[in-house]
């Protein structure tokens, strides 16, 4: 009897201190964080090759376009007229710079843009003026060339982008920048490494660097498009590229790998370009920006057509308009807001 009474009580005990250690309420269970999910993103158009072939061929057959000439004019309102048809909302910019020789042309850049009213926005560039001269070239020196690849491949791949941004929207904003008197810089046989001689180069992209179209202008990247067009063409990692916005090359690279042309975006680090659009924008606005360009392991540098009559329509590749084009719309239209 006294061992059943002490197994009571110590069944007893054991219950009260079970009640004991309870909280005084249950746990409150927090709700889950619910995060807002993000809008879709809109399927990337297919590039064409074809038709970015056919804006190169066009440019071409207005002939040079050497600032202040008849072509330059007639392709220049030619280039407005397309971007407007696409829905790009026109601005241009006209001044006369002096170039290395202390004369002085007219400069039209052409800036168009999607969705302007979009403060997150992307900007693509390329030079459309040609060379004013081949010397490069052992024959015909002081002729202008027709610049199909320096020049006019940029401006193709550009074209075909914004045919598309005339109906597939993008979900940030997107500036298409064709720069002027990229390439009235100093002949190669006179130009010095210094600052002064690099200079010479680019004064369209240094003039928007310090007057944007858009005070106090802003973009996440810049992509520069130079030289993407010559046969089998291949593209390094541009030096300048990797030291002001590496980030944005392998975001680049990763997108050509992603649409099948990783083959054409190689790996390797090279620092053929003594200076380029792209680094004027870079230091003069801040906004990171890179430059696809082509690279030439023959030459050890730019395509062998470069500054040469050579640099014509019938050395144009399709597949690396194709390539390159593919891979800028692939990053555009990936881009979140």
């Amino acid at each position: 009897m006294k061992t059943a009474l002490k197994e009571l009580i110590g069944i007893s005990l054991a219950l009260a201190f079970l009640v004991a250690c309870q909280p005084d309420s249950a746990p409150v269970q927090q709700p889950e964080t619910v995060r807002p999910a993000q809008p879709e993103l809109p399927p990337v158009p297919l590039f064409n090759g074809d038709s970015a072939y056919a804006f190169v061929a066009r440019q071409v057959a207005f002939g040079p376009r050497v600032p202040g000439s008849d072509a330059h004019r007639a392709c220049g309102d030619w280039l407005v007229e397309k971007l407007k048809g696409y829905g790009g909302s026109v601005v241009e910019q006209n001044a006369e710079v002096t170039i290395y020789s202390g004369q002085k042309v007219p400069m039209r850049n052409i800036i168009a843009s999607w969705q302007p009213e979009k403060k997150e926005r992307i900007l693509l560039f390329a030079h459309w003026d040609t060379r004013p001269m081949a010397d490069q070239d052992p024959e015909r020196r002081n002729e202008p060339i027709d610049g199909a690849n320096d020049g006019g491949s940029g401006v193709g791949v550009l074209l075909e982008i914004a045919r598309h941004l005339a109906s597939d929207s993008t979900q940030v904003g997107v500036d298409i920048f064709l720069t002027d008197v990229e390439d009235m810089g100093e002949p190669h046989g006179a130009m010095g490494l210094g600052q002064e001689s690099l200079k010479t180069w680019c004064l369209g992209a240094q003039y928007w660097a310090k007057n944007p179209h858009v005070p106090g202008y802003k973009a996440r990247y810049g992509i520069l498009l130079d030289m993407v067009g010559s046969k089998d063409a291949v593209f390094p990692k541009e030096g300048y590229s990797m030291r002001y916005a590496a980030g944005v090359v392998n975001k680049v690279w990763k997108a050509a790998a992603a649409t099948g042309h990783g083959d054409r975006f190689l790996s390797e680090v090279r620092n053929h370009v003594g200076v380029d659009d792209h680094v004027f924008v870079n230091e003069g606005t801040g906004i990171p920006s890179i430059d696809i360009i082509a690279y030439n392991p023959t030459t050890g540098g730019f395509p062998a057509t470069w500054h040469t009559h050579a640099d014509n329509l019938a050395n144009i590749d399709k597949e690396s308009l194709q390539a390159v084009g593919a891979t800028v719309a692939q990053v555009v239209w990936t881009e979140r807001q």
